[in-house]
């Protein structure tokens, strides 16, 4: 997409300005995301999220009608700041849900999210420029040669219609606020009546009711590791996520791939798949046989090594660009059919990638919905889950500005330069790998208490 606009003059140039319009869309929802819950606690949670789903819908068709990087970074940006509510869907889960069902309730969160990132990019990948890629079928309608990218914003848009029609005929109002208990004496006439309790049910302290928790006060050294968990794993997936479109769409000789949009879209439409099962089946049986402390240190651990392995993937494909073009590569004996070798290796290129991505959303499985379970549990009271939940969400929008805007930058300067390994194309891949691997290192450090939630409900 940023390639077809006349911003990029070089086209090592796109992974930069990439990253500039993801960073202007996790920037304008790290804005509002602290603004969006109080609004909710003012007027409900229904109207807000109404309001939210309402605008993301009319933001996201409007980006579909970019034909200019600045209309795109302005209906981007917009598009972020409805996006900041999504911390108030937690609220009206953790208020719909009970003891006996809050755990499971709160686990579909990042199996939405996981579908959502990963069939949106697939149906990005496989509709972008419909008109060129199936001019059998969308060729004739000329909205789509005007503005390419509009088919999937619009497929993408169904699914925030949906859930706007739901909400407006199914979501009823979470929030409940209960009227205060009449104290010994009322405060106007002074006069205690049969309906004042004998005892009075506010917390006091030295006859003034407790103050609310502070921020501060909840971090604890528990919270902090499991923030700072929280923090760098986000951050590696949030380059990684950044990095693998540009990755897979370079040339070869850039430390890419070489594939076609549709490729790519289609590469990412298998995790699409995976995840349903290992979120819907393995990950509870997981959980229940281990714990949500080994199951989020596991995904960590299994991350790691797919994030160095990834840009090895581009020696296989410039073997399959030199035998193209007539050469040979490694010096490998050949069959007696050359194209059938290139098919093994074309072949081979695929079964190693789809291999990878499977690792790849396996670990995202394990260690972000752990991690969701394990900001959950270290909370001290459910009157501070929606802060604790506040704090992950903001950390995690942060490192969304910055990761895009480093990976996007590294890669750009790092095709740029020819500099050895491993400060060429493996660069960003292996910066990420560490950042995993700290991140697994920090959760070693977790007591196994974490796997209890603090009011009371013990979690496996």
């Amino acid at each position: 997409m940023v390639e077809g606009f006349d911003v990029v003059k070089n086209p090592q140039d796109v992974s930069f300005y990439a990253g500039l319009l993801l960073t202007s869309y996790s920037i304008c929802q790290a804005i509002t995301t602290m603004y969006w819950g109080p609004l909710s606690d003012r007027i409900g949670r229904r109207p807000t999220l109404l309001m939210g789903l309402t605008g993301d819908l009319a933001t996201f068709v409007l980006f579909g009608l970019s034909k200019s990087y600045k209309w795109a970074i302005i209906t981007r940006s917009l598009n972020g700041f409805f996006a900041g509510n999504s911390a108030v869907v937690k609220s009206v889960v953790a208020e719909i849900a009970d003891d006996t069902n809050r755990p499971r309730m709160m686990a579909l969160l990042p199996l939405m999210w996981n579908i959502g990132a990963v069939a949106g990019a697939a149906v990005g990948g496989l509709l972008a420029d419909p008109a060129n890629q199936y001019p059998s079928i969308f060729g004739r309608f000329d909205i789509l040669r005007t503005y390419p990218y509009l088919l999937p914003c619009l497929v993408g848009s169904l699914t925030t219609t949906f859930g706007l029609i739901v909400g407006l005929f199914k979501l009823k109002e979470t929030l409940v606020i209960e009227p205060a208990v009449p104290d010994v004496v009322t405060q106007e006439t002074g006069i205690a009546t049969e309906a004042t309790p004998l005892v009075s049910t506010a917390p006091q302290q030295n006859g003034e009711p407790l103050p609310a928790q502070s921020m501060l006060s909840l971090l604890t050294p528990t919270c902090k590791f499991v923030m700072a968990t929280n923090l760098l794993m986000c951050l590696a997936i949030a380059m990684g996520d950044q990095i693998y479109p540009i990755f897979a769409a370079s040339a070869p000789a850039d430390g890419g791939l070489g594939f076609s949009t549709r490729d790519i879209g289609i590469s990412l439409s298998v995790s699409s798949v995976a995840v349903l099962y290992l979120q819907l089946v393995a990950y509870p049986k997981l959980v229940q046989k281990y714990g949500t402390l080994t199951c989020c240190q596991m995904g960590l651990k299994i991350m790691t090594p797919f994030f160095f392995a990834m840009p090895f993937l581009s020696l296989l494909s410039s073997s399959i660009e030199n035998m193209i073009a007539g050469k040979t590569f490694m010096r490998l004996p050949m069959p007696t059919d050359w194209m059938s070798f290139v098919g093994f290796e074309y072949c081979m290129l695929w079964i190693l990638l789809i291999g990878l991505l499977l690792v790849r959303i396996t670990g995202n499985v394990l260690a972000f919905t752990s991690l969701n379970l394990l900001v959950s549990n270290i909370a001290p009271s459910k009157a501070t889950l929606g802060t604790m939940n506040g704090m992950q969400q903001l950390g995690a929008t942060c490192v969304r500005i910055v990761g895009p805007l480093i990976s996007g930058t590294l890669w750009s300067w790092s095709i740029k330069h020819s500099v050895p390994f491993p400060f060429n194309s493996h660069f960003v891949w292996i910066l990420c790998s560490c950042l995993m691997a700290i991140s697994w290192w920090m959760s070693l450090k977790l007591p196994n208490s974490v796997n209890v939630f603090a009011s009371g409900q013990t979690r496996r």
